[in-house]
């Protein structure tokens, strides 16, 4: 039997176009903000990098994430804010489930 990551409401939502192996992430599109629900199986990685402010919580999982220069483990439960420009990476620990907002309507595109 095939395990269902999230309940189908948000299964049906698109895929985003993401190029990181591993890691996947269905969009839910809002005026001026985006919402993904990301799964990764781990162990991965997502380099450092920057763009507009973004909240999150950990639905499942363990990820070891450094934002400008400072790392904390963000388990299970635990929720996350990245300010604007902050430069910031993730090493995934184990497999994971995570639901991010982000404060630009175009961070992902749907995968075609």
């Amino acid at each position: 039997m095939e395990k269902i990551l999230f309940p189908e409401m948000i299964e049906k939502l698109e895929d985003i176009d993401i190029s990181l192996p591993g890691i996947n992430g269905k969009l839910f599109q809002g005026q001026g903000m985006q919402a993904v629900f990301f799964t990764a199986n781990g162990p991965g990685e997502i380099p450092a990098h920057h763009h507009q402010a973004q909240w999150g919580v950990m639905l499942e999982g363990e990820v070891e994430m450094t934002v400008d220069g400072k790392m904390q483990i963000v388990r299970r439960g635990d929720s996350y804010f990245i300010p604007a420009g902050s430069v910031h990476s993730i090493r995934i620990l184990s497999p994971m489930k995570a639901l991010d907002f982000f404060d630009e309507p175009e961070r992902y595109k749907p995968k075609k």
